[in-house]
């Protein structure tokens, strides 16, 4: 008897074994067959590309922009040249344009002014404040320089916590702080939104003024 189940269950793993070749086989055979068909996967073309830009657009050159120095139209001395720099800065790590100096010929000029300058309490005690924030508002815009045609304006803000002590001095150099950590917000805030604008493609087209109403 054991004999004869020994015999039964080799029978059945010899089948088993048998049907997977013969399916191995078949899937050989059914590949052969579309491959001798002309059925074949292919990609063709450049593909997709990051930002979904098109592959011309990268071969235009940057515009050449010039940064003049804002005008500092706030109570806040000594703003004007940290601020500009600032400006400068984000804008050459990645605004879309070439920042050159005043001296060089250039496509855009970028003026504008800091408009505003704030501290406003956040938390406060019974005889002092305890917290404060640094608020800045700079507004900005770009012009061609062949026509002065202004192709592109904005308005950035920037704000920055810091806390209050009794050490007047020291107080004075967290504002500061704060005040450059909010200048710094601002610029990379508009080398973005001008990076937009460029891949846009609206830096070249003129603004069209609705129609008038009838």
């Amino acid at each position: 008897m054991r004999e004869k189940r020994d015999g039964r269950e080799g029978r059945i793993v010899c089948g088993r074994s048998w049907s997977r070749r013969a399916s191995l086989a078949c899937l050989a055979a059914a590949s052969l067959g579309l491959a001798g068909c002309g059925y074949q996967f292919r990609v063709e073309g450049a593909g997709p590309t990051i930002g979904g830009g098109h592959p011309s657009a990268s071969q235009e050159p940057p515009p050449r922009l010039i940064v003049q120095t804002l005008v500092n139209r706030s109570f806040e001395p000594n703003l004007e040249t940290r601020y500009t720099n600032y400006i400068r800065h984000e804008f050459t790590s990645g605004s879309g344009a070439e920042v050159v100096p005043d001296s060089e010929a250039a496509d855009l000029i970028l003026t504008g002014e800091i408009l505003s300058v704030t501290a406003p309490t956040l938390s406060f005690s019974q005889t002092r404040t305890l917290e404060s924030r640094a608020e800045i508002v700079v507004r900005v815009q770009v012009e061609e320089t062949r026509t002065n045609r202004v192709v592109w304006t904005q308005l950035a803000r920037g704000a920055s916590e810091f806390y209050v002590t009794s050490d007047l001095q020291f107080n004075r150099a967290l504002q500061n702080r704060a005040l450059e950590q909010a200048g710094r917000l601002a610029a990379a805030d508009l080398a973005a939104r001008f990076l937009l604008h460029v891949e846009s493609g609206r830096l070249a087209k003129p603004e069209t003024a609705p129609p008038p109403a009838p």
